[in-house]
């Protein structure tokens, strides 16, 4: 029972973090145009994707995909350190929990330098 109640909220918590997280990234797209955030955007510095440039496109795509694998290793190293803290002593759990936040910790490094490779690709292109 509360197994599942932890998977609830660890889900709970995901999606809402995934959903306050990815609006900003919709700032630039053509339905936000008329509301004035795209030319405060330009105004601040800031350059907004257009959404009929393929380049754009997939860059918004990329971006998304890569956030939503980094908020997927955080949960999971979060879990991982959940786990650790209520193993007590027991050492099968103890060796689980370290090696959910050792490869957590490793995916979230690949994550970090494939956003910064894409990142690098898209502003050169």
């Amino acid at each position: 029972m509360k197994k599942i109640l932890f998977k609830k909220i660890i889900l709970a918590v995901s999606f809402t973090t995934l959903l306050l997280c990815s609006s900003p990234a919709l700032a630039g797209y053509s339905f936000f145009k008329d509301s004035g955030l795209d030319k405060s955007a330009n105004q601040a510095g800031y350059e907004t994707a257009d959404a009929t440039n393929v380049e754009g496109i997939i860059s918004t795509v990329i971006s998304a995909l890569l956030g939503l694998l980094g908020v997927i290793f955080f949960v999971l190293i979060i879990y991982g350190g959940f786990i650790w803290m209520t193993a007590q002593g027991n050492e099968t759990k103890v060796k689980s929990a370290t090696e959910t936040v050792l490869n957590a910790f490793i995916g979230l490094v690949i994550v970090l330098a494939a956003y910064a490779i894409s990142y690098f690709i898209m502003s050169k292109l």
